[in-house]
């Protein structure tokens, strides 16, 4: 398959502390790529390398042959590169429909504030709205304010938020953090559903259950590099995986 995302020999230090260690790794096109490691591991650095929020002290990276590295967040997510952040981010007074439409416009490189002061009216962006959140299961849900729905809805939220804009590549960072078992089912859907709209999906994630059973392959990073890459079963018995990291959470697998 197609290599989406070329990651060659990042290196990035905080004072003292080598965050992220020559860390190279590929992404296929169309793939679902599990991200791992013990905390402290780089991996939270390294999304923010490729997403523009750092940058590194060496290094380069290029998504569909173009270099990222050196780029705002904001021209970064323009070229197809949108990642989540640990914690969903929503605008809780508005409902679950007006939030869905302003990322629209958002997306859609109109200003923001422009879709506060004058809310969306044309026909055909409340049909798209209304698809996508029936699409992630939140269509019985238009009119309730962000703001009450549940950890787990409002991840699917902003999973729709980004749905409007198509990403090429999509970094979820710890989708299943406050999520319970049910939605946590209707978040495996969803990411499904990205690859199925033509998105590459990496997921940045402790809970291994779950990248055992959505993942194609995963990445494994120890002390700022990558370690290993592979399919999840063949990495489980790898001695230096288990060394790192699988041998600390073993009974949670």
């Amino acid at each position: 398959m197609t290599v989406i995302l070329r990651a060659e020999a990042l290196n990035k230090s905080f004072g003292g502390v080598r965050a992220v260690n020559g860390c190279s790794f590929t992404l296929r096109e169309g793939s679902v790529t599990g991200l791992i490691g013990p905390n402290g591991a780089g991996k939270s650095t390294a999304i923010d390398l490729l997403s523009g929020f750092q940058r590194p002290d060496s290094g380069s990276a290029f998504l569909d042959g173009v270099p990222l590295i050196g780029k705002a967040p904001h021209d970064i997510s323009r070229l197809g590169l949108i990642r989540t952040f640990q914690s969903p981010r929503e605008w809780a007074s508005l409902s679950v429909l007006d939030n869905l439409l302003l990322a629209m416009r958002e997306y859609g490189r109109e200003s923001i504030w422009r879709g506060v002061l004058r809310p969306v009216r044309e026909a055909p962006q409340r049909v798209r709205a209304r698809e996508i959140l029936d699409r992630f299961g939140l269509g019985s849900l238009i009119n309730a304010p962000a703001g009450t729905l549940s950890g787990g809805q409002k991840r699917l939220l902003e999973f729709a938020r980004i749905a409007a804009a198509g990403p090429r590549l999509l970094i979820l960072d710890e989708p299943m953090g406050g999520v319970n078992p049910v939605l946590g089912e209707r978040i495996h859907q969803a990411i499904g559903d990205f690859v199925a709209h033509g998105s590459t999906v990496v997921v940045v994630e402790h809970n291994l259950r779950f990248i055992e059973e959505t993942c194609d392959e995963v990445i494994v990073m120890s002390l700022g590099a990558v370690i290993a890459q592979g399919p999840y079963a063949a990495l489980r018995n790898d001695p230096q995986v288990v060394d790192a990291y699988l041998g600390e959470v073993q009974d949670h697998v």
